[in-house]
C-alpha cells in the first residue's frame, strides 16, 4: 500500500485509541492542529495517537511535537538507535506498556535487539545484534533504586538522549492517561499486534531515513527562554529552543487549568522523590489532598497521579474531574502540567546524578 494511502489509515485508526476526550479528526482540524497533524505525519511516518491526544489543547500539541521533533527524530550526535533504548528503558520504568511496545519495535528494526522488562538488552534470534553496547544507556535511563549512574555517553549527546529521556517521561504519563495499554483500536484482539507492530514499524522507519532538518517545528511556539533547570540542553541551540519554547507553553496551560495550590502541591512532593512507586493503593492521594479546598481536589488527585503513577489513573478520576467542571482542554492541560514537572525532575537527577 502506498504511503499516501496508508498514512491517512493508519492516523485514523490511531485516533479510536484516544480515550476520555474528544479526538480531533484529520479531516476537522484547522490552524495550529492541522499545521502539527502535517509535520508528525511527514516527519514521523504516521499521526501518532501520543501525539494526537493533545489535540484538545494546540498550544501543548505543538509543545509535544516540538520535543519529540527536536529530540527523537532530528539527527544529530547520538544514534536513533540510543534514543530508542532510551525510550524504551524509560517506558519500562514508568509502567507504560503502550510506549514501551512502540520504541522497542522501533530499537528491534534498527539493531535486531529489544529491552526485556527486566532492563537487559537482548538480541532478537537470528539478529547477530550485541546488546553490550545499550545495556549502559538501559542502566542510565532505568537505574536501580532510582539513582542513576553517570552518564554513559560523551557530553555531546546530552542534550539529545537527556531530552529524549525528558520526552519519554512526559509521554509516558499522558499516555497512561489517554491511550490503552497496547497501541491497537478497541475491539481489535491483541493477536493482531504483531502485524500492526510491522505495520507501524514500516511507516516510522522509512520516515526516519528521509532528511529532518534541525528546527523545522520551533516556529510553531513563540521564543522562550530557557528555564534554569533545563540547562542541560544548552549544548544545542535547536533542543534548548525547542525545551524553552515547550516548556513555557506548557507552563501557561498549567496556569489556565490547575489551581496554584495544586501546582505548589506536587512541586512540593516531587523533592527529594526519586522516581519510584508511592504506594500500591491510592490512599496517598487522599493524604495530600485533603488540605485543600473541596473543589481544587479533583484536579488535585489528578495531577498528583499523573506526576507518580499515571498508570493508577482510572475513570473515577476523571469523573470527578469532569463533575468539578473540567472540559477536554483543561483535562488535557492538567495532566500535561503535571507530567512535565515530573519529567523535568527525573530529567535533572539524569543530566547530574546525586
Amino acid at each position: 500500500m502506498p504511503a499516501s494511502v496508508l498514512r491517512p489509515v493508519l492516523g485514523s485508526l490511531g485516533l479510536t485509541q484516544i480515550r476520555y476526550v474528544d479526538a480531533v479528526r484529520r479531516g476537522r482540524a484547522s490552524g495550529l492542529v492541522a499545521e502539527v497533524y502535517r509535520q508528525v505525519e511527514r516527519d514521523f511516518g504516521v499521526l501518532a495517537p501520543p501525539m494526537a491526544l493533545h489535540a484538545p489543547a494546540p498550544e501543548v500539541l505543538a509543545a509535544a511535537w516540538l520535543l519529540m521533533r527536536e529530540t527523537l527524530i532530528v539527527p544529530g550526535a547520538a544514534s536513533r538507535a540510543a534514543k530508542e533504548t532510551v525510550a524504551t528503558s524509560v517506558s519500562l520504568g514508568n509502567t507504560c506498556p503502550y510506549c514501551a511496545t512502540i520504541h522497542n519495535n522501533a530499537l528491534g528494526l534498527l539493531t535486531g535487539v529489544g529491552v526485556g522488562v527486566d532492563g537487559r538488552a537482548r538480541p532478537d534470534p537470528g539478529s547477530g545484534g550485541g546488546p553490550a553496547e545499550l545495556e549502559g544507556l538501559v542502566g542510565w535511563a532505568m537505574p536501580v533504586g532510582g539513582n542513576p549512574p553517570p552518564p554513559p555517553f560523551p557530553a555531546a549527546q546530552t542534550p539529545e538522549l537527556v531530552g529524549v529521556a525528558v520526552l519519554l517521561h512526559y509521554l509516558n504519563r499522558v499516555v497512561n492517561v489517554f491511550l490503552r495499554d497496547v497501541p491497537l483500536p478497541p475491539g481489535v484482539p491483541e493477536l493482531a499486534l504483531p502485524m500492526v507492530l510491522r505495520v507501524l514499524g514500516w511507516a516510522m522507519m522509512g520516515a526516519s531515513r528521509r532528511p529532518h532538518g534541525p528546527g523545522l517545528s520551533l516556529d510553531l511556539l513563540p521564543a522562550a527562554p530557557l528555564p534554569a533547570d533545563l540547562s542541560w540542553a544548552a549544548g544545542s541551540p535547536t533542543i534548548a529552543e525547542a525545551f524553552g519554547r515547550a516548556s513555557a507553553a506548557i507552563e501557561a496551560a498549567g496556569r489556565r487549568s490547575v489551581p496554584e495550590a495544586v501546582r505548589d502541591l506536587v512541586l512540593a512532593n516531587l523533592v527529594g522523590w526519586h522516581g519510584g512507586p508511592r504506594g500500591i493503593s491510592r490512599s496517598w492521594v487522599e493524604g495530600l489532598v485533603e488540605g485543600l479546598p473541596e473543589a481544587q481536589r479533583p484536579v488535585a488527585r489528578l495531577a498528583l497521579l499523573v506526576a507518580f503513577a499515571s498508570y493508577q489513573v482510572d475513570p473515577t478520576v476523571v469523573r470527578g474531574c469532569r463533575l468539578a467542571g473540567v472540559d477536554d482542554r483543561a483535562l488535557v492541560e492538567v495532566s500535561a502540567w503535571s507530567a512535565m514537572a515530573a519529567a523535568r525532575w527525573l530529567g535533572g537527577r539524569l543530566a547530574t546524578p546525586q
